[in-house]
């Protein structure tokens, strides 16, 4: 094992890193959810499929993020009753924070190119962005946006409870 002057070196070179923006995140993430499914994609050449078709069929695996923006919580969201302790508050409808595809576990398990054909590069980014629309759909309609109230409502409860209010009671936002 000598060394040749016909060997390479192997390197890496890192460019620098550069801090873009810095900004304050107001976001009380309260739920996540991990859904997945299949997402089966292509194009349609009938009978010539053999020569021009292309179709592929990914598994696709995504976390789903909501809660509350706390910048939009004021001081005329709350409302205090000093006599006994109670205070009103009306928190801020909740909102998707993100939707992340999981590039670990998506994965492309089948795809069939016509004999003619090289492919089409974007299709995989095309499902993909399908199955994202399609995860968050489903997690919307799996509840995420009332467990993210929930969840909020629980966390700030347990929060002024714990500074020294006798009962926290939820309003619902006006307008």
């Amino acid at each position: 094992v000598g060394w040749s002057p016909f060997d390479g070196d192997s390197y890496t070179q890192v460019g620098p890193t550069v801090v873009e923006s810095v900004r304050d995140v107001a976001k009380l993430t309260t739920v996540e959810m991990v859904e997945y499914t299949t997402v089966e994609k292509g194009n349609d050449y009938g009978w010539l499929n053999w020569a021009k078709g292309d179709r592929i069929f990914l598994f696709a695996v995504a976390r789903i993020c909501a809660g509350i923006d706390m910048e939009q919580v004021t001081t005329l969201s709350f409302e205090v009753d000093e006599e006994s302790g109670m205070v009103r508050v009306q928190l801020p409808a909740p909102e998707i924070m993100f939707v992340e595809v999981d590039s670990g576990a998506t994965q492309v398990y089948d795809r069939d190119t016509g004999l003619l054909t090289k492919g089409d590069a974007q299709l995989e980014s095309d499902a993909r962005q399908v199955a994202q629309e399609v995860l968050l759909n489903a997690a919307i309609q799996h509840g995420i946006l009332d467990k993210a109230t929930t969840n909020a409502k629980a966390t700030i409860s347990s929060f002024l409870m714990g500074v020294g209010y006798s009962e926290v009671v939820f309003t619902e936002p006006t307008g």
